[in-house]
């Protein structure tokens, strides 16, 4: 045991004076600006990726997350405190390493654990006493404990003594101006006191706040937790959004007008659907985890019915702005506003703008896209290719679909350019009017009322 106490006294000193050497497997959105966050606070950091792609791009100076400036990775680089590397060798020199993979669903909604139970081996096969690992992956409640700690505990490491394994969930926001990786708290549960103690500290180190709780299984699901509570409220406003619509009541109105209460009311606005790699995906994965118990996850299963259906409500909604106008979808020209799954963002994961646009070609439209963020994405093995938003293009479309509302499109400019526009995020409201006639996500189908920009 005093051999043990000291491994942890030991990797909790390195950690104090800077000197421990920091991993960190999986250099995308979660990972890359916790690499760096670790290089600001002063450590030497090794990131590991399998794309070579990715590691050249960084070890050129460059970035491939939006939310990371070229120069910072340039720097780091320079100066020798990070390095990117394909070589899980390099693993066998870090004290600790978080894991920071993706965790997809499968086609048939279960977890696919492949890309975690490979960063699980390589760390194993580098693995020595004195060495602390985090999972940050989303994950259903148990995976540290059942598939990382077998792993370690295979090259005869004991954890909580040789070696110390805890989770601490990913929490970015991609695109928030206010709260990234530093300033927001990081929620740590470890296997033992001691994988808690070690973990709390490495985090400490380069976080300004670290909330331990008592188990892995605790931190698991707590942003399991965090994703769900989004997805069901999500779900349940865009359900009023289809009550408001049939009642012929303007949703937009009812939802400001509630969210005056000063208590007891979370403001929540509805949408085509929900995106992102953590909120369509992150319930599912407790879902999963409760059908294995033999128990049915209700909120869960019908908030993702809901939000899942958005986008033929989209299509729908399209379909009869067009048939007011006297045309059929198909042979219509949509042009689609924004398909990243949130402003102000480059990231199309999920996003509910890819369905709608492939739903409105089912049905025989002409599709094309604007977004300033993207401008080309690959979808089913195909590049589609964005185009420029000019009056000519706002005079071919025979609609334009407000999908993604980023700040940057002059959506004055739309509605004074073209005759028809669907707006599902609500973003002409404050507008003067223009030449369009506007149509909402919920407008009564019989006219009682319509969404219109201001008049001038």
């Amino acid at each position: 045991m005093t051999v043990n106490a000291s491994k942890r006294d030991e990797l909790l000193g390195k950690i104090h004076n800077r000197t421990a050497v920091i991993g960190v497997v999986g250099l995308g959105y979660v990972g890359l600006p916790l690499a760096l966050e670790f290089v600001h606070a002063g450590f030497r950091v090794i990131g590991y990726d399998v794309s070579e792609r990715v590691v050249d791009l960084l070890m050129s100076g460059q970035s491939h997350i939006q939310d990371i400036p070229g120069a910072q990775v340039q720097q780091a680089v320079a100066n020798g405190t990070f390095v990117a590397t394909t070589l899980e060798n390099r693993l066998g020199e870090c004290d600790a390493i978080s894991i920071a993979v993706p965790t997809p669903l499968s086609k048939t909604r279960d977890p696919d654990m492949a890309f975690v139970l490979s960063a699980a081996d390589a760390i194993a096969r580098q693995a020595h006493p004195g060495l602390c690992v985090v999972l940050e992956s989303t994950t259903y409640p148990g995976t540290t404990r059942e598939l990382l700690q077998p792993r370690l505990e295979a090259k005869g490491l004991t954890v909580g003594q040789d070696v110390f394994v805890a989770f601490s969930p990913e929490r970015v926001d991609p695109g928030n101006p206010v709260y990234h990786t530093k300033n927001t708290p990081k929620v740590v549960g470890g296997i033992t006191p001691a994988c808690v103690e070690v973990a709390t500290a490495l985090y400490a180190s380069c976080i300004d706040t670290v909330v331990p709780v008592s188990s892995p299984e605790s931190a698991e699901l707590v942003k399991l937790l965090e994703n769900t509570f989004r997805a069901v409220n999500i779900g349940l406003v865009n359900e009023i959004a289809i009550v408001c619509d049939k009642l012929g009541v303007n949703v937009w109105e009812v939802i400001d007008a509630a969210a005056t209460k000063p208590f007891g009311f979370m403001k929540f606005t509805p949408g085509p659907g929900i995106g992102g790699h953590c909120i369509p995906l992150d319930p599912h994965y407790l879902a999963w985890k409760m059908r294995t118990l033999n128990y049915k996850t209700r909120f869960i299963d019908l908030a993702s019915e809901i939000n899942s259906h958005m986008p033929e409500w989209v299509v729908q909604k399209v379909a009869d702005a067009l048939n007011e106008a006297r045309k059929a979808v198909r042979g219509s020209r949509v042009l689609v506003l924004g398909v990243a799954y949130k402003r102000d963002i480059d990231d199309v994961r999920e996003s509910p703008a890819l369905d709608v646009i492939r739903l409105l070609e089912e049905r025989g439209a002409h599709v094309e896209f604007h977004d300033p963020f993207v401008t080309e994405f690959r979808e089913d093995g195909h590049v589609r290719k964005g185009v420029e938003l000019s009056d000519e293009m706002l005079r071919w479309a025979d609609a334009v679909l407000i999908v993604t509302d980023h700040q940057s499109v002059d959506y004055q400019f739309v509605v004074d350019n073209t005759t028809l526009v669907i707006d599902t995020r609500n973003t002409t409201a404050p507008l003067r009017r223009g030449i369009a006639r506007i149509r909402g996500l919920a407008d009564s189908p019989d006219g009682r009322w319509e969404r219109r920009a201001k008049p001038r």
